[in-house]
């Protein structure tokens, strides 16, 4: 297959794929809460099939080091939802998202020039992750208010979530290898969430949702070691499946703690 028929087969998929699951993330924030719709949107579901669809083109040296990569980025995205939920406590929705984007790119750009290794991108998501969580703490428990639903309330999810999905995706097929790592974490799915939710929401609401995702990054985080650990010795398709039911296990014992008062 070349690097083209790749590119416009995995587009259509990443597209449908994070669509649904953003819809299937602020509907669930929207009915069962802001703990439970952040944790279902800090799985692999954006950077999964991007991963899926690397691993068809390059080899498994080249999926683990993206995996370390992706990781260190992992850090960025912590200090992305606590920015934007500062933000949306005063003002919209575009300033909140485009000062939330402003940082993660910037310190994008910044993780991207030091070569990091495993023990160093760990170090850097323990750190980043706690500060950010320890930080936001007092924004995460607002409860959700009752939302009207209309009948094009899931089309339009869709919709905007699919048109940032490809607008990502094609910047990626442009760039080359060496930012791989870090667009395959791109936070399209946040970005989303960010979107749909205060428009519908409110700040408050929203801001608490992307909160609450600071925590489930710290399982996210655990998907990517595993991912990097296991790409070389295992082979791609083992380490993409493990990656997964890590990524799960973590969130589900991120979500048993916070239920029985542990201070996560």
């Amino acid at each position: 297959m070349t690097s083209e028929f790749l590119f416009w087969l995995a587009l259509p998929f990443k597209m449908a794929v994070t669509a649904a699951f953003v819809v299937a993330a602020t509907t669930t924030a929207e009915r069962a809460g802001a703990l439970i719709g952040a944790l279902v949107a800090t799985l692999p579901i954006a950077a999964g099939p991007a991963y899926v669809f690397l691993a068809l083109d390059h080899d498994v040296a080249f999926i683990a080091t993206s995996a370390l990569s992706s990781l260190a980025i992992n850090a960025a995205t912590a200090v992305f939802a606590l920015v934007y939920a500062f933000a949306a406590q005063r003002h919209g929705v575009l300033l909140a998202v485009a000062t939330a984007l402003t940082a993660w790119t910037i310190l994008a750009v910044v993780v991207r020039w030091f070569d990091w290794t495993l023990p160093g991108a760990l170090v850097l998501n323990v750190a980043v992750i706690s500060a950010c969580a320890a930080i936001g703490r007092h924004l995460r428990d607002v409860r959700m208010p009752l939302v009207t639903r209309r009948w094009y309330d899931v089309p339009l999810r869709a919709a905007m979530t699919a048109l940032l999905v490809a607008v990502v995706v094609s910047l990626s097929g442009r760039v080359g290898p060496a930012v791989t790592g870090v667009l395959a974490v791109f936070p399209i799915v946040m970005t989303s969430l960010m979107v749909i939710l205060q428009l519908r929401i409110g700040g408050k609401a929203s801001a608490a949702v992307l909160v609450n995702t600071i925590t489930g990054l710290a399982g996210f985080s655990t998907c990517l070691v595993t991912l990097h650990l296991a790409a070389v010795p295992l082979g791609t398709p083992v380490a993409l499946t493990l990656a997964l039911a890590v990524s799960i296990a973590a969130n589900l014992l991120i979500f048993a703690a916070r239920r029985s008062g542990f201070p996560l």
